[in-house]
């Protein structure tokens, strides 16, 4: 049986490596940045539900109104069908995301860098965490909303092979639009029966 909040233990992301969650640690993607950097990614702790909170109402939630307060994150990562995973340096939150994992599908709710460390290889080894997790717990879609006014994050989630399906007027706070991407997995591997974990 596969436990669907199956994460890899904590790992480290350096300026010029990021292990991938899953993989042996021979295996390593290149991080194009040219200062130093040396980020841990581990699973989220409860005592930071309220700086991953304040990261979504200002990063990702700007204009909107604040869902993800400090409560309902925590709720999030206490919630055993969600996982919720940082990148850190020490004390310092550079970024976060959760998805919720149902028995074939699973949702980004949320990811999230901060400005100064973006476009250092942190979402996509956040994103990575969480696609290699959905793997090992056999879903085979995984599915997400985000502001149709964030081209760039449509242009990073086109990048790792998720495909848009459809756009949502007024989703977001009945004033913005959200356009849904979804990125399939395959089936489940052979001889595992869907829904059994």
């Amino acid at each position: 049986m596969i436990d669907k909040r199956t994460v890899p233990a904590d790992h480290v992301v350096t300026r010029d490596k990021i292990p991938h969650p899953l993989s042996s640690p021979t295996i390593e993607t290149a991080l194009p940045v040219n200062e130093p950097c040396a980020v841990v990614l581990r699973p989220a702790r409860l005592a930071e539900a309220r700086a991953m909170a304040e990261m979504s109402r200002d990063l990702i939630e700007s204009g909107l109104g604040w869902r993800y307060t400090p409560e309902r994150m925590a709720t999030l990562i206490r919630d055993t069908e969600t996982t919720a995973v940082v990148a850190c340096d020490g004390p310092r939150l550079h970024g976060f995301a959760a998805m919720h994992f149902g028995d074939e599908k699973a949702h980004l709710l949320l990811l999230c860098v901060q400005p100064p460390q973006q476009r250092r290889g942190i979402g996509r080894s956040l994103t990575n965490w969480l696609l290699d997790s959905a793997r090992v717990a056999g879903i085979i879609t995984i599915a997400l909303e985000l502001r149709a006014d964030n081209p760039a994050a449509q242009a990073f989630y086109r990048r790792l092979g998720f495909i848009e399906t459809q756009l949502v007027p007024g989703y977001y706070s009945g004033h913005v639009a959200a356009r849904r991407m979804q990125m399939p997995l395959g089936p489940p591997a052979a001889g595992t029966q869907p829904g059994l974990r």
